[in-house]
């Protein structure tokens, strides 16, 4: 790859405690994010995912990962989370 393009840029809601959100969890959350950015840019492929997290405990590994696949994103697309 000789050229990195964002092509959107999309964040989940922000919820309360114990609010309408929480039976999702962050995962689901980010493929929901993720769902809308391939809508919004109208993009059929992805090269590779780069999520943030914050707060990772208790999300298991590479929560990015888990978003993508989430979204419908092919496994053999890379993902990875940036703290």
């Amino acid at each position: 790859m000789s050229e990195i393009v964002i092509v959107a840029g999309v964040r989940t809601p922000i919820g309360r405690f114990q609010g309408g959100l929480s039976g999702l969890t962050a995962c689901q959350l980010g493929s929901i994010a993720l769902k809308e950015v391939l809508a919004r840019a109208g993009l059929e492929s992805v090269d590779e995912v780069i999520m943030g997290n914050v707060v990772s405990a208790g999300l298991g590994q590479n929560p990015a990962r888990q978003a993508a696949i989430g979204a419908g994103i092919p496994v053999d697309v890379p993902s990875f989370t940036i703290n």
